[in-house]
């Protein structure tokens, strides 16, 4: 769980980690020591130095006596720093005592079942969805609720201009002609949204060669949308060809605001999906995006990202 919230940090920025240690008082052998070496590193402002120092070299001290623990942490930490006699003596001291006390009677009052235990905005999140993605995942949501429209937007495009979307990825520039003459509610969407920012810094979540690169969801799940869905536009375009541009659903009706581009043609797609653009420039950026499978187990590889999302109008 250490790694895993670690990386959590590194990868977000829209994320604070309170950590509040729970000494297993009689359970193991150093829970009790453990945490009171933390508690006394905060006297000296490094607790999350101790906090690593602990993780890193686990299998140094896992298997020491409280007593030589202690001599073992003392040594360690005066290498990075800390002053050694003052450590010995808030280790020992009676208010990191009191402190410890209090961390374990506040966590039986509150009842908790196991450890580690994760809350995020104060609800308690399953055990069984303790792993990276399924964290990930709930933060990424809980920030896109922030982000979401009451409702889907007024239809202000027209259908006798031209709309042009240039999409600055990491990997380079891709120009999208709109097509609001075959799908005005998503063409309407999709230029709403981009004058909107909602797709700065987005990943392309899903990209499958030979198939298609799909984004679109700031989240990054796959299962965001902007607060409101609307629905499917078929009309006699085909998705026989690469990089034709649609919107990506959950079922009939459920559009809004992830799309996606195809690198060949995919008539599996035909009448359940709104064909609404066509890439005229820069699909050899698209087929150089990240490959990446939400679908499979494992570690994802780091998405490429859409910078900003360019209208223009005629």
């Amino acid at each position: 769980m250490a790694g895993i919230l670690s990386t959590l940090m590194q990868k977000r920025d829209d994320v604070r980690f309170i950590f509040r240690p729970l000494p297993l008082i009689g359970i193991l052998d150093k829970s009790e020591v453990s945490t009171l070496a933390a508690i006394a590193a905060d006297e000296q402002e490094k607790f999350w130095v101790m906090y690593d120092l602990l993780f890193i070299k686990y299998e140094a001290w896992v298997e020491l006596p409280p007593r030589d623990f202690v001599n073992w942490v003392v040594k360690e930490s005066v290498a990075i720093g800390f002053d050694g006699g003052l450590l010995r003596s808030d280790l020992n001291g009676t208010k990191t005592k009191d402190r410890l006390t209090e961390m374990h009677d506040s966590a039986r009052q509150i009842g908790i079942p196991a450890v580690p235990l994760l809350l995020i905005n104060g609800v308690l999140q399953p055990s069984y969805l303790l792993d990276y993605r399924s964290i990930h995942d709930a933060v990424g949501l809980i920030a896109l609720g922030e982000r979401q429209f009451a409702e889907c937007p007024p239809l202000n495009v027209d259908p006798k201009k031209t709309y042009t979307a240039t999409i600055q990825t990491d990997k380079g520039e891709i120009v999208i002609e709109l097509l609001p003459q075959k799908a005005p509610l998503a063409v309407n969407s999709f230029v709403f949204l981009a004058r909107e920012g909602w797709f700065d810094g987005v990943p392309f979540h899903r990209v499958i060669p030979g198939f298609v690169a799909q984004s679109g969801d700031p989240s990054g799940t796959g299962r965001g949308n902007p607060g409101y869905l609307f629905q499917n536009e078929v009309s006699d375009l085909k998705f026989d060809q690469p990089g034709l541009v649609g919107m990506a659903n959950s079922g009939p009706d459920t559009n809004g605001s992830q799309f996606f581009i195809t690198f060949a043609p995919a008539p599996h797609l035909d009448g359940g999906y709104t064909l609404f653009g066509r890439v005229i420039r820069g699909l050899d950026v698209a087929e150089r995006l990240t490959p990446r499978d939400p679908d499979q187990s494992g570690n994802l590889a780091d998405p490429d990202h859409i910078q900003t999302v360019t209208i223009e109008e005629k």
